[in-house]
């Protein structure tokens, strides 16, 4: 699913009014109809109902839904903010239907707010994807005034204040319980910064015209099952372990070797053919007792022959010493495969950024946004740091995933934002299980996008698949591992 911009949107609208063909004002009916519809089987629609106008478009479809619902015999109380003769062409069409009616309130001061209750449900069309810039005076002032009454937010498109494709970080924007937006999800939902806004968003379906999406580009799109089930290779009945790849995990320390252990069973239950982990040698006795499947390599000899692997990760649980530091060095000079680059690597990269040009062409780094940002250096807001990892993957040939809620894969100046997994994730090792993974795919042959996407995708799928059996607070890294295979069977079905 492509994320468009605010300037796509608008696009989208006037092709499917030009194709169809289709009136501004019949689209927004379609609009305010399925919000509507929504609204009547929410288990909210008996609450005392207050509907909060702007003057655009938004509140343009704030006075139909009022409209539609008096026609099923709710009466909402509506609130117009501003000077109603400076609305939009469409916002005046539907307030001549609305007061033939019901009763408008015009709001042109403080002194003139409605008390709300919290038991209110309160319906917020003061502002939608088409703001442009932070809110300031009256409408500031019922944005606070709605966001300390405590009632039950149902915003519609987005929370008003909010920008759709660049960062509202310093604006004042309506924390909404539900949002009701159109068509397709839009970019400012899947930013952390945020998340303290809007709960649930719905995506509803207005028919807009099917195949607009396809003619436009986009830097961003969200990544669906459809898309990672094309890049599954089915496994051979006559195949072998040679077949699938020999990866080398360089991994563990004293004190660490839980990383080795977590990225080393990912790895193998992710389907490579051989794994070997490069680890110190007093610490080999951990791995072969608790991954008797892999080989084990001592970090004391020199590094082994890297021609015979397919694919390296490195990282978990490394340590920064200067030792550590040698091994990232010697990896990135004579490794002629792709690497990926995990935690303790990344720590090391970022005080000799210069190495930069020395990663191989379609290897593979994994911060989570601090370790960005020593990196790639620091981002004033979630936005900015998206920028950066487009920028970044144009300069260098290999991919970032920037991890989070919806990890960002960046590659070759396109994004594109994984969609499960769940809170169960913020635990320490889950880094470690997403590097055996995607090591895994690497080595049996996976293109390093495909890889990337893929790998990200199974392990938010297997914390999903986790709660099963546990809940989001007990749910362990080892657990998620255990469902690996359930997730790559969801996309067999």
């Amino acid at each position: 699913m492509k994320l468009l911009s605010v300037a796509q949107i608008k696009q989208w609208d006037a092709c499917t009014m030009q194709q169809e063909p289709i009136a501004s004002i019949d689209l927004m009916e379609r609009a305010a109809t399925a919000c509507t519809q929504w609204l009547m089987v929410s288990g909210l629609q008996n609450k005392l109902i207050k509907i909060f106008c702007g003057t655009g478009n938004n509140g343009g479809d704030g006075l139909a839904i009022a409209r539609l619902l008096v026609e099923k015999g709710i009466n909402p109380a509506v609130y117009v903010i501003g000077d109603d003769l400076k609305g939009s062409n469409d916002f005046q069409i539907n307030l001549k239907k609305l007061q033939s009616f019901s009763e408008i309130h015009f709001i042109d001061s403080q002194n003139e707010f409605p008390a709300i209750d919290k038991d209110d449900l309160i319906i917020d069309c003061l502002f939608g994807s088409g703001l442009n810039r932070p809110l300031e005076g009256i409408n500031k002032e019922i944005l606070e005034h709605i966001n300390t009454s405590n009632a039950v937010v149902v915003s519609i498109d987005t929370p008003s204040g909010m920008f759709i494709d660049k960062s509202s970080k310093s604006n004042s924007i309506v924390k909404a319980d539900h949002v009701l937006t159109f068509q397709s999800l839009k970019l400012c939902f899947l930013v952390a910064e945020n998340a303290v806004y809007f709960g649930k968003v719905e995506v509803l379906d207005i028919k807009l015209n099917k195949k607009f999406p396809e003619s436009v580009d986009t830097i961003f799109e969200l990544v669906d099952e459809q898309l990672v089930t094309s890049y599954i290779k089915p496994r051979n009945e006559f195949s072998h372990k040679g077949t699938y790849g020999h990866a080398l995990l360089i991994a563990g320390n004293k004190g660490k070797m839980g990383a080795a252990v977590l990225a080393a069973r990912a790895c193998l239950r992710s389907g490579v053919g051989l794994l070997t982990v490069n680890i110190p040698a007093e610490q080999s006795p951990i791995i072969q007792e608790t991954v008797p499947e892999a080989m084990v390599a001592m970090r004391e000899d020199a590094l082994p022959g890297l021609d015979k692997f397919s694919a390296i990760g490195i990282g978990p649980g490394l340590g920064t010493d200067e030792r550590s530091e040698k091994i990232v060095f010697n990896i990135l000079e004579q490794s002629k495969h792709s690497v990926l680059l995990d935690a303790d690597a990344l720590t090391i990269l970022s005080t000799h950024t210069g190495w930069l040009k020395k990663i191989p062409a379609g290897s593979i780094l994994t911060p989570h946004p601090k370790e960005f940002e020593r990196v790639f250096g620091v981002c004033e807001n979630d936005f900015e740091r998206l920028e950066k990892a487009i920028e970044q993957s144009k300069q260098y040939p290999f991919i970032i995933i920037l991890k989070g809620h919806y990890t960002l894969i960046s590659s070759n100046g396109k994004g594109y934002f994984n969609n499960t997994g769940n809170a169960g994730l913020a635990k320490g090792g889950s880094g470690d299980t997403l590097t055996g993974i995607i090591t895994s795919l690497l080595a049996q042959g996976y293109g390093s996008l495909e890889a990337a996407i893929t790998g990200v995708w199974l392990h938010g799928s297997a914390a999903d698949l986790a709660l099963e059996t546990q809940s989001m607070e007990s749910m362990l890294p080892s657990d998620l591992i255990e469902f690996i295979g359930k997730a790559f069977d969801r996309l067999r079905k």
